[in-house]
């Protein structure tokens, strides 16, 4: 039984699993629009907008834990800089996924993500 357990496995080990989201989420923060699998799209969804919140807080608590989870210091500055002020008024929902049909190789279903003007 799995109730209550959250998130996919992706078929990675941990740590890789892990490095994967953390660079998609960075990708995504910087160039505002990506593409990738469905099943991956979801979960770098919830983690950006979790990243997008930390910049929204401001506080040196909230940087630090931005800083430490994108393996870049200028993404979280971007987040802190542009993103906060760009979402100041806005309660969630700062990333939009679009489905794009299958990817023509392993017809793996794939998606948009990008983020919300």
């Amino acid at each position: 039984m799995r109730h209550r357990v959250s998130g996919r496995k992706l078929d990675r080990p941990t740590e890789h699993r892990l490095a994967l989201y953390r660079n998609q989420v960075a990708e995504l923060i910087d160039h505002e629009k990506i593409v990738t699998t469905v099943a991956k799209a979801k979960e770098v969804k919830s983690l950006t907008e979790r990243v997008i919140t930390l910049g929204k807080a401001g506080d040196i608590a909230s940087r630090r834990r931005a800083i430490g989870f994108l393996p870049q210091e200028k993404t979280a500055k971007k987040v802190f800089d542009d993103l906060a002020r760009r979402y100041a008024k806005r309660d969630g929902g700062y990333v939009r996924l679009v489905r794009m049909g299958t990817r023509r190789g392993d017809a793996a279903e794939m998606a948009q993500l990008e983020l919300v003007e």
